[in-house]
């Protein structure tokens, strides 16, 4: 019988796998007295590689999963420091004191209220592809937490849409003193008893 790649050659062997006739040039022992031609030596390479990665694989996750993670000093330090830094977040923003339960006080504390509706703006900005809205009303509810009965407060404060600053915003009735005008560029302060507006 002839070799099925070499027909001038006797064939020694059959394939293990597909079972054609090879001679001696074409057989690859994979395995002790497994002969095999080049195409199944081939994929019987590919197939126990394949199988020994894919058994490793399961080999370690076995492996992670049976082992028990053990919490060292480095474990404890994370923890406590989080802790810490979350008691500091709460003593900057609050001052020690309990959280405010109640809302904004808006006639009485005017200047909070300004800042407030300013951050609103921004956010506004931010997210409506750097344009500045028509009104104040426009920030509520989306970006200005306020209810409806609420709203008569955003006569406190004065608001202009401008094209050169962007806007201007600043309290309606200031007291005597600093007025303080917001703009996107920073805060502006226009002394009245000097007459002069210091940017900053």
């Amino acid at each position: 019988m002839k070799c099925k790649y070499h027909e001038e050659r006797n064939a020694e062997q059959f394939c293990a796998s597909c079972g054609i006739p090879i001679c001696s040039d074409c057989i690859e022992e994979v395995r002790p007295d497994e002969f095999f031609c080049f195409q199944c030596a081939m994929l019987q390479s590919v197939t126990q590689g394949g199988t020994s990665i894919v058994d490793k694989r399961d080999k370690a996750k076995r492996k992670a999963l049976g082992k028990k993670v053990e919490w060292g000093p480095f474990h404890y330090f994370i923890v406590i420091s989080s802790v810490l830094i979350a008691v500091m977040w709460g003593v900057i923003i609050f001052g020690g004191k309990e959280a405010p339960g109640n809302r904004i006080d808006f006639v009485r504390q005017e200047r909070a209220f300004l800042f407030m509706v300013d951050s609103s703006i921004k956010r506004y900005a931010h997210y409506e592809n750097d344009k500045y809205p028509e009104q104040l009303v426009d920030l509520v509810p989306k970006y200005l937490p306020m209810k409806k009965n609420e709203l008569i407060y955003l006569y406190l404060l004065s608001y202009v849409k401008s094209i050169n600053a962007g806007y201007m915003l600043s309290l309606a009735n200031p007291k005597s003193g600093e007025f303080i005008i917001l703009t996107p560029n920073g805060i502006s302060y226009d002394n009245a008893d000097l007459g002069e507006e210091v940017l900053r």
